[in-house]
């Protein structure tokens, strides 16, 4: 022992950890190892609550076997529950990519429990003699159902949040659909005009783009909720007494909120990370669509003289340092960056799934980290997008007007009632003079003005759907 610290041994020796750390050797020597990404777990809040929601329901489950007294494992507890209330993050000091399948994480989570447990006792941090980080915090349990089971508890918590955002994205889109249900303007296909519809069935798809990616991540997020807690080391059960598993899972289940399954296979659920490269794949494809989405914004918004300027995004900031007056699509362009992280992490997370080996996978730390990056920047940038972006879109309606009564594309629209042969020679004669379509009609008399512009009302030419959404 030395000044402001306490001696604490493994089985590589002993080392001083300072006083006042509630976290003990396994963690010191994992932080000295993992100098990696300079982000601490205590990064990932809703993975700490879930490792300590572990942790209670295990000293729940050993103190209803018999294998934990009541002292011991009501202390725990009550550590757990202090740390899900937001108590003690800042020990939880190991890097997030780190080596050993989760183990240095499982062991800061047991080393801090154990400490506050033996305070709530009325002991010192440090006297493991009266409860031990293995053999009480950590009875019954292996890293390699810990962590998995954390990890998927904290992760079903983040798609929640994440499925939230999106809806509040949805809203922001829906709301300027049916805003926009009447403006006209041009569709285009292969950026080339296609055929007349409305601001809001433009705007409508994206919302519906959103509603349909909300479906498919809250079905993934169901596969998460099968758990190994009570596989142990590689999935047999050893160390963990008979009918543990389903008590463990019981207990986990009740402070959690969440309906938990215990895997019917837990030698194969210890070793297979098929959930995690769903899921990825799922915020893949959220990403994907939401990054098309604001490509679309940008090219739609581009100018303000020189570009489409059918829609104006509100201004968030100047956008250059030599360019006065310049405003930038900064909104739209950052989640496209997230957008690209997101599919970045999806390879990562694939490669990790992958690497697994015979009866455990050793890489679910570096799964963590992509899931977790994935799913909270992806949460707050349908929260930023909607927010500072969709809510404040306007539409140039005369600009769009205009480019539709001048499109070639219109004629498509009248096709129908001028005649395929009448509508060609229209369209070659507006492509080789630039005039108009509707005033070529006009002109050679091939329809009445007051019957021409009830074709070119939005519910005629938009067809269905025109109010903004799907019909």
């Amino acid at each position: 022992m030395t000044a402001g610290h306490r001696r604490e041994h493994d089985l590589l020796g002993y080392r001083d950890v300072p006083t006042g750390a509630y976290w003990g050797v396994h963690t010191l020597r994992a932080a000295e190892n993992f100098p990696i990404t300079g982000t601490a777990i205590s990064a990932y809040p809703h993975l700490i609550n879930a490792l300590a929601a572990v942790k209670e329901a295990a000293a729940r489950a050993n103190e209803g076997l018999g294998l934990l007294a009541t002292d011991k494992a009501s202390a725990i507890a009550t550590a757990c529950q202090e740390i899900r209330d937001g108590r003690l993050h800042d020990q939880f000091i190991v890097d997030v990519i780190q080596g050993g399948a989760g183990t240095s994480t499982n062991m800061n989570a047991n080393e801090v429990i154990a400490n506050r447990a033996l305070e709530i006792l009325g002991y010192v941090r440090g006297d493991y003699h009266h409860l031990h980080p293995n053999e009480d915090v950590n009875l019954s349990q292996s890293t390699n159902d810990v962590y998995p089971t954390a990890v998927n508890v904290a992760t079903i918590v983040m798609v929640h949040e994440l499925l939230d955002a999106m809806a509040f994205l949805r809203e922001a889109f829906a709301v300027k659909a049916e805003k926009f249900r009447d403006i006209l303007k041009m569709g285009r296909t292969q950026l080339q005009d296609a055929v007349p519809m409305t601001l809001g069935q433009e705007f409508s798809a994206y919302a519906v783009m959103l509603e349909e990616d909300q479906s498919r991540l809250a079905e993934s997020a169901l596969l998460m909720h099968e758990i190994n807690l009570g596989a142990t080391a590689i999935g047999t059960g050893l160390n963990a007494p008979a009918g543990y598993a389903e008590a463990a899972r019981r207990h986990l289940a009740a402070i959690t909120g969440l309906p938990l399954v215990t895997a019917a296979n837990l030698v194969e659920a210890t070793q297979d990370c098929g959930a995690f490269v769903h899921l990825s794949s799922v915020l893949k494809r959220i990403a994907v669509k939401l990054s098309k989405s604001c490509n679309d914004l940008r090219l739609l918004s581009s100018g303000p003289r020189a570009g489409l300027a059918e829609i104006n995004l509100p201004p968030a900031q100047a956008g250059s340092s030599i360019m006065p007056g310049k405003v930038n699509p900064v909104i739209p362009e950052v989640v496209n960056q997230v957008a690209f992280e997101v599919i970045g992490n999806d390879i990562t997370i694939t490669m990790a799934a992958e690497a697994g080996q015979l009866q455990l996978n050793a890489f679910e730390p570096i799964i963590l980290h992509s899931l977790a990056k994935s799913i909270t920047h992806l949460r707050v940038a349908c929260l930023t997008l909607a927010g500072r972006c969709v809510s404040g879109i306007t539409a140039n309606t005369e600009t769009l007007r205009a480019a539709v009564e001048n499109s070639i594309g219109l004629v498509t629209a009248l096709n129908p009632h001028i005649g395929y042969t009448a509508a060609t020679a229209i369209a070659k004669e507006a492509h080789s003079t630039g005039r108009g379509v509707a005033e070529l009609v006009l002109e050679k008399g091939l329809l009445p003005a007051d019957r021409l512009a009830a074709l070119l009302r939005p519910e005629e030419v938009a067809g269905a759907g025109v109010r903004g959404g799907p019909e």
